[in-house]
């Protein structure tokens, strides 16, 4: 018999290996282990994949996006037809953003107050208006076991009174999405506050001390991955970090690439999530413990060999480098289905290992010996 999921959303570290730490989250929907990465699916779909190989691959929790889901097929229509859950196939935890983000990159026309934001549709340039409130009662309509606050996303570099304002507007939002939040939530869901503040370390201490006197259930790291650069990313967390509690879970959004999240478990981040595996496989890149390789280059044309003989996932260990380079090239849907199989195992292997080396200890030597492999292209 397996045991009943928990009714409560709690957070648990198992064993530590520096500033690195191995647990898990449970929800009522099941258990996340930490680290964790979380596949992208955005509209209700992780791209070019079905939800039974994500979660054959290992991932135990998706995101969704709030933006995208409110402006197509609508949050009432997927509460009324059983919620995000029911709807895309996928019984395990679900993160939806708060849609924030989306807002400020894809949208027109928008317009900010302090009330919420005002934007046209990417889609069809409906007008919507967006509050904190409203962003939780979409997350809520859609069952999402994780939420995300509304807040104010700015572009970097920004000038520091754009990033005052900004990171102090989300902690009035924060407020306002907790206050919402324990109106409309179920037993079992979560929300996460999102510290802000741009590289300022000082901004970035502020909005971390503020979000923390909310006493939310986890926190996330917001406003990275916009183009700073992999350094500055690392510095700015290395400021934000000594301020977040250390008995929840801590959320690097956005993130990204295996080094980046070599580094970021090194500091203390439990959760990420990217588009980065599925986008690179549609586009012919698959991630491999030897490297990255572009399917797409000629010199695969004539490879019989897989992209990884001993990898559990079909997709890299049974098809041949020259047949997933005629798919690319030919624009076959298949290409693109199975790089992106390969690329979500290979992120959940990468997850798998980092777990054991924590709980072996030895995640330094861990790091140390595979950093400079996986940003390298080309040598598999």
């Amino acid at each position: 018999m397996h045991d009943a999921p928990p009714a409560t959303f709690a957070f648990r570290t198992h064993s530590t290996s520096g500033a690195a730490r191995q647990g898990q989250i449970a929800t009522p929907r099941g258990l996340i282990r930490t680290p964790a990465f979380m596949p992208v699916g955005t509209v209700g779909t992780v791209k070019a994949m079905y939800p039974e190989q994500v979660a054959d691959a290992g991932a135990d929790i998706l995101l969704g996006n709030t933006y995208h889901l409110m402006l197509r097929p609508g949050a009432e229509r997927v509460a009324r037809l059983g919620g995000l859950h029911t709807f895309m196939r996928w019984d395990k935890p679900i993160l939806t953003d708060s849609g924030g983000f989306q807002v400020m990159s894809l949208s027109a026309l928008r317009k900010l107050s302090e009330d919420g934001v005002t934007f046209q549709s990417h889609i069809d340039g409906s007008t919507h208006h967006v509050t904190p409130e409203r962003s939780i009662e979409i997350q809520c309509l859609l069952g999402a076991d994780i939420q995300m606050q509304l807040d104010e996303c700015i572009e970097l570099p920004a000038t520091r009174e754009r990033a005052v304002a900004a990171m102090e507007l989300s902690l009035r939002w924060a407020a306002r999405s907790k206050a919402a939040f324990a109106r409309l939530s179920k037993p079992g869901q979560a929300l996460f506050g999102i510290v802000q503040g741009g590289t300022d370390l000082e901004l970035r201490r502020r909005s971390a001390e503020a979000l923390v006197a909310m006493d939310l259930p986890g926190y996330a790291v917001g406003g990275l991955a916009v183009g700073e650069g992999h350094e500055i990313m690392l510095s700015t967390l290395d400021g934000t970090m000594p301020h977040l509690p250390v008995h929840k879970p801590r959320y690097l959004m956005g993130v990204g690439t295996p080094a980046d999240i070599l580094e970021a478990v090194a500091r203390g981040i439990d959760m990420f999530d990217c588009v980065m595996p599925t986008r690179s496989g549609r586009h012919g890149q698959a991630f491999t413990w030897g490297g990255k390789i572009n399917l797409k280059n000629a010199r695969h044309a004539d490879d019989p060999r897989p992209l990884d003989g001993l990898s559990s996932c079909p997709a890299a260990r049974d098809y041949s480098r020259a047949y997933l380079h005629h798919l690319m090239k030919s624009g076959e849907y298949l290409g693109a289905m199975l790089l992106s199989w390969v690329n979500t195992a290979f992120y959940q292997d990468l997850m798998a290992q980092i777990r054991l080396a924590i709980a072996e200890d030895r995640y330094a030597a861990f790091v140390a010996e595979h950093k400079a492999r996986l940003v390298t292209a080309e040598v598999a």
